[in-house]
């Protein structure tokens, strides 16, 4: 039975309904009397269950996993021993027993509980665990044992226990109506059963299985932690803070001022070996990785390359952890409260293949602040730096389930992914003022131009002998002679640090900074590790924030919206300041002035019909949100675009509305801009396209400078031309940009069930999530690891123009193109519908059907 209709990218060809209707009709025919299957769609991932009729309208809309050819979690069995890879389906694998699969957990967290004494002194063999750690092991196999209630074959305590616990997580169930529930079915069972009566007693069974977190007090003023040698102070030595609050002297426990939580990251790191369905993959950039000129991966990247060059010991060890971190602030009430801000610390292992990379269950907390902590960040960030630098020097034994063997794993951070204030903070570099630019630093050409700094020179990455550098009036009037601002190696960068004396912490030391100090506000604590002064990227722009304030920046402009537009008063007469472009001078009769729509904005006319095409279109389930409730067309703006609603509005929408609408010589630069990002943002890159890219932006931004007047040119739009070379270093962007950690922080706000102390309850709520996925990885037969289809084929960059849903009266979608609208098998139309976009989308936002499998929470 040929299965290539799973690789199809054409959900609605016959080919691959049909397809679907063989699945449904072997699952079905192997799961006699089941009314829920497992769904092997791209988001569920064969973790959820599902109705069957359900499953059939999933793997239309979200498209089956590629690597899902052999059934086997459906009732099919591999014949292992024939040399053979093909599957055999006349022997039925019987459905697996939850208590076995529970029983797996317990070996994967305890690998090497039952391991021969007298095999301690080998190094490949694991040593046993110490008493507390068997005793915890003793705990758990007499709950996974121990039937639910006498004569009960189905249910153990354990199995109860993580069945109920997913569904508290996974539908958000309140302490309170977990007990009530969890209550009523103890009535209902027989009296003699062993469930916990409720919620906390239900915790302590499955305390185990987690890893636990650690509470360090901070001083109220951010000024230092009191850690390690300052454990036992009361007062901080800074600022002479009081450690706790001022209560009633009746009160037998201290309250902290200030409680930062550490999740110690060792074990969470050696978790990802005691499971065969990780370990096998942490070695995937090593061992199944193509290379090629396509770059799929961070491995694939010059930046991954090089450091394998600086230290062959480390690369040695295919096992060893690339790791990001990531960092972002959110309001855990909503809008309840402004002010509170919460900031977690996010690791991730590169190690993973594609499909697997920046999924929320391998994610790991490291670090929860209560507060923005500004520049003082590094003062959190003390006993992580510590541990990375004895994970990079020591390592930690580690028990790998794959090889059944000891090793020392080893962990190094490839660089940091945040928006542009916290890559201030983490950086140490200012991104205000005239040095704003983080790459660049003091070589930045900037000036000040209508009442603020803005970035413009761009003509300095053109050629020597180009004639654009000759040109005054076109410019900023004055010819361009200087090469591109240099690169600083982090040698170079760690040696002027040095030199620098900054500061200490807190929030009531002077900020005021010495000039010889250009923008450092401090010395970051990274630099502490031994290999980060050697890294070629040590901090990413976060291209989504980007790409969202050019799209603010730009279309504000060319449909001049009020207080968006930078073609202001203020704009205008810096221009006459200048003495440049004459014709958008004020026009001044007798006493009074008047500015006039420019020529690269819309006339009242243009703009009307260019909002209600935007409204006209539709898009299929999933691609992306309505943007058509975020149109105004008789106010002629735009109202609550999030920052996915302006990716696909900018490398779809934009470059189709505006080419009837404004000069030629207006919109070709704009399309330019949109099929760079469209480029920039695919699944796969190639090193040639990069090149181009690094090219395209440059003429893109000189013929804006041509255009827009120098108050439209902020930060983020001077920054665009240093994204084509940190692709080059670190491959495609969707392992470096904000997207999969804004959506995590969504989830973690909605985790918020106490609002006295909401960041306690966001990491009981985490470490709850850990033990369950783990549960989910342990239960879960191990996957394949060839890739899938699309990311081993080249890397194309996705035509704009083919995709997109235009309004009443305009020319269709052409025939090519496919659509992703969801229909269930028994409803399915034969012929291709038309009015869609192409959902097999080449960007990493996850808003595609064509995604691999996102899974928002492994089934137990």
């Amino acid at each position: 039975m040929s299965r290539r209709w799973i690789q199809n990218p054409n959900r609605c060809a016959d080919e691959y309904l049909d397809g679907i209707e063989d699945f449904i009709e072997f699952a079905r025919r192997h799961n006699p009397g089941a009314t829920r299957i497992r769904c092997p769609c791209r988001r569920c991932n064969n973790t959820l269950f599902e109705s069957i009729e359900t499953v059939g309208f999933h793997l239309v809309r979200n498209g089956m996993i590629e690597t899902y050819s052999i059934w086997n979690l459906h009732g099919e069995q591999v014949d292992h021993a024939s040399s053979s890879n093909a599957p055999r389906v006349d022997n039925v694998e019987p459905i697996v027993d939850p208590n076995d699969q529970v029983m797996g957990i317990i070996q994967d967290a305890f690998p090497f509980a039952s391991t021969n004494i007298n095999q301690e002194g080998e190094d490949d063999v694991p040593t046993p665990i110490d008493s507390a750690e068997f005793e915890q092991y003793e705990k758990l196999l007499k709950n996974a044992n121990q039937e639910l209630y006498p004569g009960c074959e189905s249910f153990s305590v354990l199995t109860a226990i993580v069945e109920l616990m997913h569904g508290k997580i996974k539908y958000r169930m309140s302490n309170l109506c977990f007990d009530y529930f969890l209550g009523v079915l103890k009535r209902m069972l027989p009296t003699d059963n062993c469930l916990p009566k409720d919620h906390k007693h239900a915790q302590k069974v499955l305390h185990s299985l987690g890893l636990g977190y650690e509470k360090i007090h901070a001083c109220k003023n951010n000024c230092m932690l009191l850690y390690k040698e300052h454990e036992t102070l009361d007062t901080c030595p800074i600022c002479n803070k009081s450690r706790f609050k001022m209560t009633s002297q009746n009160r037998t426990t201290k309250i902290p001022q200030k409680v930062m939580r550490y999740l110690p990251l060792k074990p969470r790191l050696q978790r990802l070996y005691m499971s065969m369905h990780t370990a096998t993959d942490m070695r995937w950039h090593k061992e199944k990785r193509v290379d090629d000129d396509v770059m799929r991966h961070p491995a694939d990247g010059e930046a991954w390359k090089e450091f394998d060059r600086t230290f062959p010991e480390f690369a040695a060890d295919p096992r060893n952890v690339r790791l990001g971190l990531a960092t972002d602030g959110f309001n855990p009430y909503g809008v309840l409260n402004q002010h509170h801000s919460t900031w977690p610390i996010f690791a991730f292992p590169y190690n993973l293949p594609p499909w697997k990379c920046m999924k929320k269950e391998y994610m790991m907390m490291t670090v929860l602040i209560t507060e923005d902590p500004g520049r003082s960040i590094d003062v959190y960030l003390r006993p992580l730096v510590d541990e990375l630098k004895d994970l990079w020097t020591n390592g930690v034994r580690t028990y790998d389930k794959s090889t059944g063997r000891m090793f020392t794993l080893r962990a190094a951070v490839m660089w940091t992914v945040n928006d542009f204030p916290a890559y201030a903070m983490v950086s140490g570099w200012s991104t205000k003022g005239y040095m704003a630019c983080p790459v660049c630093k003091e070589d930045v050409t900037s000036g000040w131009h209508a009442g603020k700094v803005c970035y413009l020179g761009h003509r300095r990455w053109l050629p020597l002998d180009h004639e654009w550098r000759e040109k005054d009036k076109e410019f900023d009037g004055n010819t361009e002679r200087r090469l591109r601002p240099r690169e600083w190696s982090g040698d170079e960068i760690l040696e002027q640090l040095n030199r620098l004396d900054f500061a200490p912490f807190g929030k009531t030391v002077s900020r005021t900074r010495p000039s010889t100090h250009l923008n450092w506000t401090h010395k970051p604590m990274f630099f502490e590790l031994p290999y980060w002064s050697k890294l070629k990227l040590r901090h990413n722009l976060d291209v989504m924030h980007v790409e969202k304030n050019v799209f603010d920046t730009l279309v504000g402009t060319i449909l001049d919206i009020e207080g968006k537009t930078k073609d202001t008063i203020k704009a205008r007469l810096d221009l006459e300041r200048m003495g440049i472009r004459r014709g958008l001078w004020m026009n001044r009769d007798s006493d009074k002035a008047r500015r006039d729509l420019a020529f690269f904005s819309m006339k009242p006319n243009d703009k009307k019909e260019f909002l209600k095409f935007v409204s006209s279109v539709k898009f299929p389930d999933g691609y992306a949100s309505n943007i058509a409730r975020c149109v105004n067309v008789d106010g002629g703006k735009f109202t609550g675009l999030k920052s996915h609603d302006c990716h696909v509005f900018m490398q779809r929408l934009l470059p189709v509305g505006i080419r009837h609408l404004l000069p030629e010589d207006v919109v070709k630069p704009i399309m330019l801009l949109s099929r760079f990002f469209s480029q920039l943002t695919a699944k796969t890159l190639r090193r040639t396209d990069m090149f181009q890219l690094r090219h395209d932006i440059v003429q893109v931004l000189c013929k804006f400078e041509m255009i827009f007047p120098p108050a439209f040119f902020t930060s983020m739009i001077h920054v665009m031309v240093h994204l084509p070379e940190e692709a080059l270093l670190a491959g495609p962007v969707n392992y470096r940009w904000m997207y999969p950690i804004e959506r995590l922080l969504g989830e973690l706000k909605k985790s918020v069930r106490n609002r006295a102390k909401p960041e306690g309850s966001i990491i009981e709520a985490w470490v709850q999530y850990e033990s369950l996925t783990f549960c989910g990885m342990s239960m879960t037969s191990a996957p394949s690891s060839d890739p899938p289809a699309q990311l081993a084929s080249a890397a194309t960059a996705p035509a704009m123009l083919d995709h997109v849903v235009v309004g009443p009266g305009a020319s269709q979608a052409p025939a090519s193109s496919s659509s992703s609208v969801a229909q269930p098998p028994s409803a399915r139309r034969r012929h291709r519908p038309t009015d869609t976009i192409d959902t097999t989308s080449t960007d990493g936002t996850g808003a595609s059907g064509s995604q691999p499998g996102i899974t928002t929470l492994l089934y137990c």
